[in-house]
């Protein structure tokens, strides 16, 4: 199962080795958008595709990459099968073009010099186009997007760039202007449960938990299906939870600390807290089992719904929230949990 889930992170809906626009769950205005130029030959010649990591932006500039180079699309879709394609597959087209960085924290003036602006005056060697990857384009640095920015104003014919970016806030204002920049949506809840449970065969209670978590994020929630942390996060928050009214609040302080040190994402547990007392409340209003992210949970959610107040509910949630906003701003972990367990006793 596990090599299951890791291959489908790695591929996301590839069936094979074919990369389709079918395949893409979702993001139906960009797909349209894409084919629609393909097919019209009034392709831009930069794009920008922005959307938090794990959204299918890589996917996607793939997908039209190898849809560009082939020499039998249809439909605005690959082949699959010509020279093209299958050199795009085995990762050695000569004319897609993969731009990294030397330095893990920002795209330097040299990478983009050497890989791109110098690279892209030479002509395609066996295809209509070059096409340049860059992924991450946010770490660029302001000297690495100017000496991008004449390129993109003046562009060989044959010349297609995509700036995959989660943050499209960090490019220079003239870098934009120059782009189309098209954003990624989060995924409806029921499609992304849907492809846990039904392309990869999770149990509907993970799916339930993941899908909910990942807030429309495929890539997100496929990630948090393979990660032992997310599990043994989830177990052990569950388990305070569940207790809080039995336990003290010194052992449940203990019990955060280890999470905190097991996990090393502190921030998922709050936010996995705030979900549960959201079917709290949530259920205390409707007794509707069936819009539960834990259902699986019932007996122990009716229970916190019957011996809690709307108001006491509700000060649980802003307290987590505040207990988030105080350890970004680098409170005493302690302090900041020991109130948020205090609020949670008492309501």
């Amino acid at each position: 199962m596990k090599e299951k889930v890791v291959s489908a992170l790695q591929t996301g809906n590839r069936e094979g080795n074919m990369w389709q626009f079918k395949d893409i769950l979702g993001q139906e205005p960009i797909k349209e958008h894409l084919i629609k130029a393909m097919e019209q030959e009034h392709t831009s010649h930069a794009y920008i595709l922005s959307g938090e990591p794990g959204m299918g932006k890589k996917m996607m500039a793939k997908t039209f990459a190898m849809a560009m180079e082939c020499e039998n699309r249809r439909g605005g879709e690959p082949c699959g099968l010509c020279h093209s394609c299958r050199q795009f597959q085995s990762d050695n087209h000569p004319d897609v073009i993969y731009v990294t960085h030397e330095k893990p924290g920002s795209i330097g003036v040299d990478d983009i010099r050497e890989k791109l602006v110098d690279d892209i005056q030479i002509k395609p060697y066996s295809s209509p186009y070059k096409i340049y990857i860059v992924d991450e384009a946010e770490k660029m640095t302001v000297q690495a997007q100017n000496a991008l920015l004449k390129t993109i104003e003046e562009p060989p014919g044959y010349g297609v760039i995509m700036l995959l970016t989660s943050n499209s806030d960090a490019f220079l204002p003239t870098v934009l202007s120059r782009c189309v920049t098209l954003s990624f949506r989060p995924l409806p809840d029921e499609v992304i449960r849907g492809y846990l449970t039904e392309r990869l065969h999770i149990g509907k209670q993970q799916a339930d938990v993941c899908t909910a978590f990942a807030r429309g994020n495929l890539g997100k929630a496929i990630s948090l299906v393979q990660s032992e942390k997310f599990m043994e996060m989830y177990q052990g928050v569950l388990r305070i939870l569940k207790g809080a009214r039995e336990m003290s609040v010194p052992v449940m302080l203990e019990s955060m600390k280890v999470l905190k040190e097991n996990t090393g994402d502190f921030k998922s547990c709050l936010e996995l807290m705030k979900l549960w007392y959201r079917d709290v409340m949530v259920f205390k209003a409707t007794q509707d089992v069936n819009v539960l992210i834990f259902a699986y949970e019932l007996t122990a959610i009716r229970e916190t719904a019957n011996l809690s107040s709307f108001h006491g509910i509700d000060q649980i949630i802003s307290a987590i929230d505040k207990a988030a906003a105080r350890l970004n701003a680098n409170v005493n972990f302690d302090l900041v949990m020991e109130l948020l367990l205090l609020t949670i006793k008492e309501n």
